[in-house]
């Protein structure tokens, strides 16, 4: 099986190539560079309509969506452990975060790194206020249940979530209320921040804020 990933350094594709590097898969990388919008190119969206990364193409089959993605390269290395199996009690509880991670916390960091999107760029300092009210809130409803139900989403053991988490949280660096002034968030974007596949994944996109 070839694979080959389309990124852009820290954007959601910093999901999935930090899932291929822990599970030391073999694959190619192709920089997709935003500066000169390379990612709403004819030939980028011949293989990702949504002009965004990730997009994995897997023998030759591109595919994308950085969420569906992580819980395929997951269940395609079971062996890892970061993903319940269907008949384990704790697969609902994976698949809501994944979804609540999906549905409710990324899009409202994207609207804080692209606000004249939702809203027009003459309404940025709006949207940033809004959003960073919301964002605030999540952390803090992820940390109360990472308090009673931790140290990581699913209990004692890491998951995608987790991996997924700790993305959406470098995301949120700069906002009013980073998630690293909740402890409990704090304390696990450490542990996750610590595994070798970090350091192999800031190395690979050459990144260096919030490492």
């Amino acid at each position: 099986m070839t694979t080959l990933l389309y990124y852009a350094p820290g954007s959601a594709s910093f999901l999935v190539h930090w899932l291929m590097l822990e599970f030391d898969m073999p694959y190619e990388l192709r920089l997709v560079d935003f500066a000169s919008r390379a990612q709403k190119s004819p030939e980028y969206l011949a293989l990702n309509p949504n002009g965004v990364v990730p997009t994995l193409v897997v023998d030759g089959k591109p595919q994308h969506e950085a969420a569906a993605l992580a819980l395929w390269l997951a269940e395609r290395h079971p062996q890892h452990g970061l993903a319940p199996r269907v008949d384990d009690p704790l697969r609902m509880d994976f698949l809501q975060w994944m979804f609540d991670l999906a549905n409710e916390v990324q899009p409202l960091l994207r609207q804080w790194w692209y606000p004249g999107e939702v809203a027009g760029e003459d309404n940025r300092d709006a949207v940033h206020a809004h959003v960073a009210q919301r964002v605030a809130a999540h952390w803090q409803r992820l940390d109360a249940h990472l308090t009673a139900h931790g140290p990581y989403l699913l209990g004692d053991a890491p998951s995608v979530p987790d991996f997924y988490l700790v993305m959406l949280m470098r995301w949120a660096r700069n906002t009013p209320t980073p998630a690293t002034d909740f402890p409990q968030l704090a304390a696990l974007a450490a542990r996750m921040k610590a595994r070798p596949s970090f350091a192999k994944l800031y190395a690979a996109e050459g990144l260096t804020e919030w490492a």
